[in-house]
């Protein structure tokens, strides 16, 4: 139950020693209001910023995290089971309760990323940051997720405490949401506008979550900031976070400024909720160079009366992807094809501008020896029924079938994506083989960062990592020949959405291999035998590279300057049949019996 601040300070006197703001904390923030305050406070909270690691945080919540405002008793303050009108449901000590295994609700405390870490891929400091990261019930924290906060209409799950966790019905966001009590709400806000702040210029790395923007003004999904700006209006700062805000200052060396100055919230983000002026739009869109498989583009900025966030660009009219930048190299491209261009810019508010002027570009044909892009697969043909259902997907495109098993398509990355959990996307029959094959992906939700298995015809070619941020990775080197059929593995309950996948055609290997410059190499003796090849010509010692492939263009083992030491090398495992080892001086045939 709540107690007065003055009965807080007569008991606690020691707090007193943390409550005054440094003296001239602030001061470089006169007269700035927008985006350059909210930068300045970027600068102001990062300087003497004290990383003391993720261990670090149960050490602060000694200081920062205990009851001495509503019970009075000096357990956790958890804003997830803290009953502020009447007895706590149950109550955590400090240390003693620490998670641990949990089931229920009341089981133990762990550390509640306000803002879910997944969306910056656990990396520090933003991982250990004490401002933003509170000590709250496991069972509630695990339920709450990586769910964007706002107003829940239809619960699927209620705290003892009354957090609920269901469909959004806050204005601009329909997915799921968590809702916090109202006691809390202002807290929640300010931590969220502290990290949007904080990490304004790592804002473009970081993956969204349906709540952080990609750049540092605003910061925040519109709806998400419309929301919090709600909340930080309807429950002020209290005595709370004030003795917390000094007891986090103690320990990390930075503040958070909302909780110092609530004023600052409205000088910097306040105009935006009635933002409906879209930026001009972008201007001289030219391209600056090309490739067989890719096109640069460069353009003038928009300008906006408040700021333009990003820029979408368009393919043939379509979607391709969207930036914050003004130049962008767009890659998968086939050779000796024409595309044609234009541009997008939006602002923090979501207006977007008159698309840009058009323009087109060539790419450069195929060289001597490059392998030829053979297909692609971007997804934009995928079914919508039932979009966030886990089911079995079927569609067609570029005349491949596809098939995806325990998947979603309401998820993006590059325009429309195909999410897989415990599942697969497998292709029909294609033919002209496969040399590379590339791959764009990320973790949605919740989840660890892992890899994908790539099957070609069954058999494993390599992976394919993901994480949170978005990414693109190709698996070179797979020299299958003739008919194959592609499958892509997620073997977890991790979501990855999968997008812009391509692949080159077969190099023909067989055909430029058995090659044997001036007949400078021979294996003797062949066939071979004791797991030993041994090669045999001039100048052995400036081969750098060496290969075994076998007669279905597959690599089977590589060597790097094989040589330097000896004329043999060791083949074991290598099973009987007929294979090329190949060098940058020539290649030969041997046999393994």
């Amino acid at each position: 139950m709540k107690r007065n601040l003055l009965h807080f300070l007569l008991i606690f006197p020691w707090i007193n020693l943390f409550s005054q703001l440094p003296q001239g904390y602030y001061d470089t923030t006169a007269g700035l209001s927008g985006a350059p305050l909210k930068t300045e406070l970027s600068q102001i909270i990062t300087n003497g910023h004290q990383d003391h690691g993720y261990g670090g945080l149960w050490i602060a919540y000694q200081t920062t995290d205990r009851d001495y405002f509503y019970e009075n008793d000096g357990t956790i303050l958890d804003i997830y089971s803290e009953n502020p009108i009447g007895p706590d449901p149950y109550n955590f000590n400090y240390g003693t309760n620490q998670c641990g295994t949990y089931s229920n609700e009341g089981d133990c405390y762990n550390r509640e990323h306000i803002v879910p870490q997944s969306l910056f891929n656990e990396a520090f400091p933003m991982k250990s940051d004490l401002h933003f990261i509170r000590p709250t019930d496991g069972k509630v924290n695990a339920m709450r997720s990586n769910y964007p906060f706002g107003k829940v209409g239809t619960a699927t799950y209620t705290s003892q405490n009354g957090s609920r966790l269901g469909n959004s019905i806050s204005s601009g966001y329909s997915g799921t949401v968590f809702e916090p009590i109202d006691e809390f709400k202002g807290d929640i806000a300010r931590m969220i506008l502290y990290f949007a702040t904080r990490y304004e210029n790592k804002l473009s790395t970081f993956s969204t979550g349906n709540m952080l923007g990609g750049s540092a003004f605003p910061g925040l999904q519109i709806w998400e900031l419309n929301q919090l700006l709600a909340w930080h209006n309807l429950d002020p700062v209290s005595t709370v976070e004030i003795a917390r805000n000094n007891a986090s200052y103690q320990y990390q060396g930075n503040r958070n400024p909302f909780i110092d100055h609530p004023e600052y919230v409205e000088e910097i983000w306040g105009n935006l909720i009635d933002d409906t002026e879209p930026p001009t739009p972008a201007t001289d869109l030219l391209t600056t160079g090309a490739t067989s498989n890719s096109i640069s583009l460069s353009w003038t900025a928009a300008t906006d009366n408040i700021g333009v966030t990003a820029y979408d660009i368009y393919t043939n009219g379509t979607l391709k992807t969207t930036i914050s930048g003004t130049t962008i190299t767009i890659s998968g491209l086939a050779p000796s094809t024409t595309y044609s261009f234009y541009v997008i810019a939006k602002d923090a508010a979501g207006n977007s501008s008159p698309q840009s002027n058009t323009t087109t570009g060539s790419t450069l044909p195929s060289q001597s020896g490059e392998n030829t892009s053979c297909g692609s697969e971007n997804f934009e043909s995928i079914p919508t029924i039932s979009s966030s259902s886990y089911l079995i997907r079927n569609w067609t495109n570029n005349n491949i079938s596809w098939a995806a098993t325990d998947a979603r398509t309401d998820q993006t990355i590059n325009g429309k994506a195909i999410t897989i959990r415990n599942g697969n996307v497998t292709s029909t029959t294609i033919s002209d083989g496969i040399e590379s094959l590339t791959l764009t992906t990320q973790l949605k939700y919740s989840g660890t960062p892992g890899t994908l298995n790539v099957e070609i015809n069954g058999i494993s070619v390599g992976t394919i990592p993901y994480s949170s941020n978005v990414s693109t990775t190709t698996i070179n080197n797979i020299h299958i020949a003739g008919n194959i059929i592609i499958k892509i593995i997620n073997s977890n309950s991790n979501r990855i959405a999968l997008d812009d996948l391509s692949w080159t055609c077969y190099s023909s290997v067989l055909k430029t291999l058995e090659t044997n410059k001036d007949k400078l190499l021979s294996i003797s003796p062949n066939p071979i035998k004791n797991d030993e090849l041994v090669v045999k010509g001039r100048n052995l010692n400036t081969i750098y590279k060496a290969e075994i492939y076998d007669l279905s263009g597959k690599l089977i083992q590589k060597f790097t300057h094989p040589f330097k030491y000896s004329n043999k090398l060791n083949v074991k495992g290598i099973s009987t049949g007929t294979y090329i080892f190949t060098t940058n001086m020539g290649s030969i045939k041997f046999i393994v019996e």
